[in-house]
């Protein structure tokens, strides 16, 4: 029993492990988001650091209008970054859970 719960420590610890790594490596991919009609492009990483805007100059003649365009773009571009994080982590993470009897449901 002491056996298995120091195999679970250490598969614990190796997730952990893994989890940092994958943060790391989630820095360097990126995701980006471009208006329908091509006015804007957005990118940030996969850890959601914005990294660049490209704003067409005929959106800087209305502030209204590329108010409107860099709340609905950003909001779209940070759902796809979370949604590229959740997925890297979450596979971390099921891969490293530790086999306990009973706990099979959250696998």
């Amino acid at each position: 029993m002491f056996g298995d719960l120091m195999g679970m420590m250490g598969k614990i610890k190796e997730t952990q492990q893994k989890m940092e790594e994958t943060k790391k490596r989630l820095n360097s991919v990126m995701v980006s988001q471009e208006s329908n009609d091509g006015l804007m492009k957005l990118s940030m990483t996969a850890n959601r650091e914005l990294k660049s805007v490209e704003i067409d100059d005929s959106l800087l003649e209305d502030k209204e209008q590329l108010e409107d365009y860099l709340i609905l773009n950003m909001n779209k571009l940070i759902e796809k970054a979370s949604k590229v994080q959740e997925a890297e982590l979450g596979a971390v993470a099921k891969d490293g859970m530790p086999d306990i009897p009973g706990l099979d449901m959250f696998k």
